[in-house]
């Protein structure tokens, strides 16, 4: 298959469930209320893109090229990003519900998160150096053997981390978050 360039045009109220989205490469594109719900996104890439008010709950990324892509106000549940080429990904969330995704062993630093949750999403061996969580509700979030070197969990809450488990040099933690890094000896803290 011949692979053309998209110019960058704005997608905007797409049920992409009806609509097949054209495997090519999407440069500088904005998807605005876009439903990627249960929708097959393998081999497609996307390189400085916005995608805004979308819904990627289940959506399959196999082999797909994120380089570059702010997600804002984006549903985005259950999705394996692990899955995701790791060359070139680079991903930034605001305002997103993330519950239940996956970043299994990527490497993904200085990542911003802001304003999101990210209930039970799985973050083990994965590198988290430099990566800002802003606000963000970690609540069974998974963190074993992670890299946390110089990550910013000031704003960040309801996460627990085991400093035994994972690298935590020089990140930031709230005095109202250390709490998060010492579940695992059963103290009361008042």
């Amino acid at each position: 298959m011949k692979k053309q360039n998209i110019e960058p045009p704005v997608f905007s109220n797409i049920n992409f469930e009806e609509t097949t989205l054209e495997e090519t490469e999407y440069d500088n594109c904005i998807f605005s209320v876009c439903n990627f719900s249960n929708v097959n996104l393998s081999n497609i890439s996307f390189y400085d893109c916005e995608f805004k008010g979308c819904n990627f709950s289940l959506t399959n990324l196999m082999k797909s090229t994120l380089a570059n892509i702010k997600f804002i106000d984006c549903k985005i549940l259950g999705i394996h990003f692990d899955h995701c080429k790791e060359i070139l990904f680079e991903v930034d969330f605001e305002g997103c519900a993330m519950n239940l995704s996956s970043f299994y062993r990527m490497k993904i630093k200085n990542t911003k998160f802001k304003d999101s949750t990210l209930q039970e999403v799985d973050f083990a061996e994965s590198d988290l150096s430099n990566s800002i969580f802003d606000n963000c509700d970690l609540s069974g979030a998974i963190f074993e053997n992670t890299i946390l070197e110089k990550a910013n969990f000031l704003t960040a809450y309801n996460y627990t981390i085991d400093p035994d488990k994972n690298r935590i040099k020089k990140a930031k933690f709230s005095v109202a978050g250390v709490a998060g890094l010492l579940g695992k000896f059963d103290i009361e803290i008042e």
